[in-house]
């Protein structure tokens, strides 16, 4: 087997194709081969040009694939998924997952969400009233 850290798949496939492997594979070990099988689950997962670059790095060898639940509860946050969907592709509870997201400094905002700088101050000491 060879090793691999979570950082080294992430700067070789790049942060989508990382997390899709993740999402598809975390947790568990994957071989990548020397020579690409007819219908491999790897390139349907993660794309021929991401598979070129594992098995340029590791072929021919069995990686670990991290589960990333964090770097994924983002991912999906940024896509717009509610708490409730996050926790059921990630396997948590949705209090899980606002922990999770509790312990995150820079939480990206969902899609079409307003930020605080987008909502109106009710008690803006500011207004003409």
């Amino acid at each position: 087997m060879s090793y691999q850290s979570a950082s080294d798949l992430l700067g070789l496939l790049g942060e989508e194709a990382y997390l899709k492997l993740c999402e598809e594979f975390g947790g568990t070990r994957v071989y990548v081969p020397k020579r690409l099988p007819d219908n491999n689950v790897l390139v349907a997962a993660i794309g021929m040009d991401a598979m070129r670059k594992l098995m340029d790095t590791y072929a021919p060898a069995a990686i670990r694939v991290p589960l990333a639940k964090a770097e994924r509860a983002r991912w999906y946050r940024a896509q717009g998924l509610s708490n409730a969907r996050i926790g059921r592709k990630l396997g948590m509870t949705e209090s899980g997952v606002e922990q999770l997201f509790g312990r995150m400094g820079d939480l990206p905002d969902r899609p079409g969400e307003a930020t605080k700088t987008d909502q109106l101050d009710l008690f803006d000491s500011t207004s003409d009233a």
